[in-house]
């Protein structure tokens, strides 16, 4: 029996690790660390998954002693709001506005940073996290390595945020240009999606150009290097790019960007706590709205927290559109083409199909806050 499940558990992670997530950008490490240390990591998630599996207590991916005990206990509602964010979305830590409305229902709520998207929904399908919000790419990623992971809702559309830089005085003038160059970008995000749209538009096929899959910091390490030749990224990190390097921006997601990115949470935790998942929509619509009538504000309140200039903060929240969007048909089948891109270019391994992880119309509708 023991030895079933470790050949399961093994069989498992070799797909994961297959299906092209960034396991290595998920450690406190930089690229070049130690190779054993790597292994000892590894080992050590493969241990805990073993425990975990051998545990006598149920999983939701575990099969329950019997039916009769399922329907005869009500999950308990969580006491903590595990909420994975990014530094483009910091503002909603920054402000409070989560912990001043679950407080009193009895819900702290912890914070989470991630560099990307991909790293967070990781930590999101290993139960690491409950919340967050990631660009269009990632969830198409880790629903492709089977993730049990919900939409929840949509994050409203800012093309002018994201581009493909150069540097300043670099040859490439034009799309086509790129044609043989190393581009550097996070493998599953927004930008991936941002350089293949972009590729198409200018004739070029994916394979025409050489990937460099790097989580910001370090594709930025690379940009300044002179080890890549262009680099998509999205603010804030595209702004302060733009003024400590003087990147050129070859383009950027005007014309290209159709939708925004998503909140996500696990399907377990949007299922035993739909009142937590309103209670938080709504807030963070609140912030939404107030935000993109006091950008001024904004951009002072989140300058010193990113240790940002308030010129290049200033730039990010001008060009941002502020809101979130409902699930709705539309998002659905702008979504399931990015899906059907991704694997078109063989870049994920399988068909996905992104209603598989929505919610039902009712279900949207009894959490979804109203639009202003």
């Amino acid at each position: 029996m023991l030895d079933l499940m470790i050949r399961r558990l093994m069989a498992k992670w070799r797909s994961l690790i297959n299906f092209g997530f960034p396991w290595k950008n998920l450690l406190p490490l930089r690229l070049d660390s130690p190779l054993p240390i790597t292994g000892a990591f590894v080992t050590g998630i493969c241990l805990s998954l073993l425990f975990a599996a051998c545990s006598s207590t149920p999983t939701a991916n575990s099969p329950s002693p019997s039916a009769t005990d399922v329907s005869n206990s009500a999950p308990t509602a969580a006491k903590v709001l595990r909420f994975g964010y990014q530094k483009s979305h910091v503002l909603l830590k920054t402000k409070g506005v989560l912990e001043k409305r679950l407080s009193p229902e009895g819900v702290s709520v912890q914070w989470i940073e991630f560099p990307a998207g991909p790293q967070l929904l990781e930590a999101m399908n290993v139960g690491s996290i409950d919340v967050g919000h990631v660009g269009e790419s990632p969830p198409i990623f880790a629903q492709a390595a089977g993730a049990s992971l919900t939409y929840i809702a949509g994050i409203a559309a800012s093309p002018a945020g994201s581009a493909i830089l150069v540097p300043q005085n670099s040859p490439i003038k034009q799309l086509s240009d790129l044609k043989g160059k190393k581009v550097a970008f996070q493998k599953g995000s927004s930008a991936h999606l941002l350089l293949v749209q972009a590729l198409q538009k200018a004739g070029l096929q994916y394979t025409d150009i050489e990937p460099k899959y790097l989580p910001p910091a370090d594709a930025r390490a690379a940009f300044v290097k002179g080890s890549i030749d262009a680099w998509v990224i999205w603010d804030p990190f595209y702004a302060a790019a733009q003024e400590a390097t003087k990147a050129r921006v070859l383009v950027d997601g005007t014309g290209i960007n159709k939708q925004g990115g998503y909140y996500l949470a696990s399907r377990k935790f949007v299922t035993e706590n739909p009142q937590i998942i309103k209670a938080t929509l709504e807030e963070i619509q609140k912030l939404e709205s107030w935000s993109k009538n006091h950008r001024e504000e904004v951009a002072q309140t989140l300058s010193p927290v990113l240790g940002i200039d308030i010129e290049t903060m200033r730039k990010a929240t001008n060009r941002r559109t502020f809101g979130i969007v409902p699930i709705d048909d539309n998002l659905i089948n702008l979504q399931q083409s990015v899906a059907d891109t991704y694997y078109q270019l063989k870049l994920i391994p399988k068909q996905v199909n992104v209603r598989e992880a929505m919610l039902t119309k009712e279900q949207y509708a009894a959490f979804a806050p109203s639009v202003n």
